[in-house]
């Protein structure tokens, strides 16, 4: 897999109505609610303190082996999996009025980050991740997007991809 930016890589999605995605630089959430009826939920597969891989932590500014809080979700649109999403919360970010974003629980992380009124967005990058590198078992290999935001002037990264079911309903 190789993050680069949009420019870089957005003659090469396929199929071609998932750029629109990709690119937007709004709430996912929002999109996927909206998408669903409503009938959307966040399932946690895992949220533990870990270490984020070497990109990460470049993207993050984080020294390597630094502990981070690892978040990854399904987040479901209509009982479907229409997207993985994987959160990087550096132990530094997680502080004073950031510490609640360690109880998010199955709260969608895009409610938060899209709720606060000085949030800011890095550039987004994209990448069309192979099978053997997200922890689902899908057979074809699925685009993904990743971008840091600000929160307080902390960061965080979110990386998320869409999944097979999404892509045969939607694109």
């Amino acid at each position: 897999m190789r993050w680069q930016s949009h420019q870089q890589q957005e003659h090469r999605i396929r199929p071609p109505a998932l750029k629109d995605w990709l690119l937007d630089r709004g709430s996912l959430t929002e999109r996927l609610v909206e998408a669903s009826g409503g009938e959307f939920r966040v399932e946690v597969l895992r949220q533990q303190w870990g270490v984020a891989d070497s990109g990460e932590a470049r993207l993050l500014g984080l020294p390597l082996r630094q502990r981070a809080l690892i978040r990854e979700v399904i987040l479901h649109g209509n009982n479907q999996p229409w997207v993985y999403a994987r959160s990087i919360l550096p132990a530094k970010s997680l502080q004073h009025s950031l510490r609640h974003l360690k109880r998010l629980g199955n709260k969608p992380l895009g409610a938060v980050l899209f709720g606060d009124p000085d949030m800011q967005r890095s550039n987004i990058e994209i990448a069309c991740l192979n099978t053997q590198e997200l922890p689902l078992a899908i057979e074809q290999p699925a685009w993904g997007r990743r971008s840091v935001f600000f929160l307080h002037n902390q960061p965080l990264l979110v990386s998320e991809v869409f999944l097979p079911a999404f892509v045969s309903r939607f694109c």
